[in-house]
């Protein structure tokens, strides 16, 4: 019945992970990375768009980010749409392609970066935390309504808890490699 439980919520504890490696993806490193843009929405044809869906984002070199848009009249909307998520890029338009230089990363910005590592670390956490708190509950009615004993319930807290290291220590293993790569000048 543990098992059963655990298995039950597995998926959850993987959405919690997948969520905070995909806000990880969107902290800036100093490295171009399509992904810095995931936030971006850009009004196409009278609706809000991800800008991956209007256009392909490519990195030309270590430091510059190229959007090819597959409607060119579209161009000003994606500038826009750039400037709007206030990512701190200046994009450019050359009448083909958009392109964002991205500015050096200074030791305060840097700083600043590996605190909001920090922040979604904590957040990705308080994910494990709450899908745990469910999967409490679920075994304790389990108990109260004489489905599993005590010695069971106990059990299944330890395997739980060991659960809910690992999601943690991958967690904690993301986000120190994410803290080195952007204090890493």
């Amino acid at each position: 019945m543990i098992e059963q439980i655990l298995n039950t919520h597995k998926e959850n504890f993987d959405k919690a992970l997948d969520h905070f490696l995909h806000e990880l993806s969107g902290v800036r490193t100093g490295r171009a990375n399509p992904a810095l843009l995931n936030t971006v929405t850009v009004e196409s044809y009278g609706s809000k768009m991800p800008l991956e869906h209007v256009a392909s984002v490519t990195v030309s070199d270590a430091k510059t980010l190229v959007i090819s848009p597959w409607d060119k009249g579209q161009m000003q909307a994606i500038e826009k749409g750039i400037q709007a998520a206030n990512l701190g890029f200046n994009p450019s338009n050359d009448g083909v392609v958009v392109r964002i230089s991205l500015p050096a990363l200074n030791e305060e910005r840097r700083k600043e970066m590996a605190k909001l590592v920090s922040q979604l670390a904590e957040k990705g956490k308080i994910g494990i935390r709450n899908v745990r708190e469910i999967i409490h509950k679920e075994m304790k009615k389990a108990e109260s309504d004489k489905v599993i004993s005590k010695d069971d319930m106990q059990v299944g807290q330890k395997k739980l808890q060991e659960v809910v290291d690992k999601y943690n220590e991958e967690i904690k293993r993301h986000a120190e490699a994410k803290e080195k790569e952007i204090l890493t000048v």
